[in-house]
């Protein structure tokens, strides 16, 4: 029969037992919140090195626990063995941070044998990021995007303009415009606007509309999502 005392915390000489039910339960941990990431991340492709990754962050989280135990010697060595790597992946989604540090929470709690807490804790956030999924918190918000037109300088349909932009856009703005130097384009200005759509769909029947105007041409227009990426 299994004796639960195997498993109780001893920082200077734990035991086999001890050491690899605190791996199996990180582990488990780790393909639950990496499971919910899954099944809750509006990605389009599946990013299997990172899901892979949170898995391994908590097992080598609790692992580094484990090793340092009580001793603040050890404590400071490891962290001045750690101050050596150098992370230069740049992470843009903040929603990836907090489930790369839920991952690491769950793996010190279980280096410290606070399995409760880690099995409470990572079931919470589980749930609390599938019932945020299915919120009003994760409704799909439309595209931002720039629009690039090029028009005369002496142009004078812009109410025209203007009323296209509001039919198809929630909010746009000018960021910037531009004036050349060079004879053959003396007369021409390009405009810069930055725009989000009514809904997903409306970029290419605003673009439809743009080119009905004779003297305007649209040079470029490209949507992205919120984390920077092109659509």
């Amino acid at each position: 029969m299994f004796d639960i005392s195997s498993i109780q915390y001893n920082s200077e000489n734990p035991t086999l037992i001890a050491i690899t039910f605190t791996v199996l339960c990180a582990l488990l941990l780790g393909v639950m919140i990496s499971f919910t990431y899954e099944k809750t991340s509006r990605t389009v492709t599946r990013p299997d090195h990172f899901l892979q990754a949170m898995v391994l962050i908590t097992v080598v989280a609790a692992t580094i626990i484990q090793a340092i135990g009580d001793s603040v010697a050890r404590g400071l060595g490891m962290l001045g063995a750690l101050s050596i790597i150098r992370f230069r992946t740049t992470v843009r989604d903040p929603r990836n941070i907090v489930f790369i540090f839920s991952s690491i929470a769950a793996g010190i709690a279980c280096g410290v044998f606070g399995f409760m807490i880690a099995f409470v804790g990572t079931i919470g956030f589980c749930l609390t990021a599938f019932l945020l999924r299915f919120s009003s918190f994760s409704k799909k918000k439309s595209l931002t995007g720039t629009l690039r037109l090029q028009v005369p300088r002496d142009y004078e349909s812009y109410p025209e303009l203007e009323k296209e932009l509001n039919t198809f856009c929630k909010k746009y703005a000018i960021v910037s415009y531009k004036v050349f130097p060079s004879e053959k384009k003396a007369h021409l200005m390009l405009y810069e606007y930055r725009l989000k759509l009514r809904d997903t769909f409306s970029g290419g029947h605003l673009v439809a509309n743009l080119k009905e105007f004779p003297e305007l041409e649209v040079k470029s227009l490209v949507f992205q999502n919120d984390i920077g990426e092109s659509i």
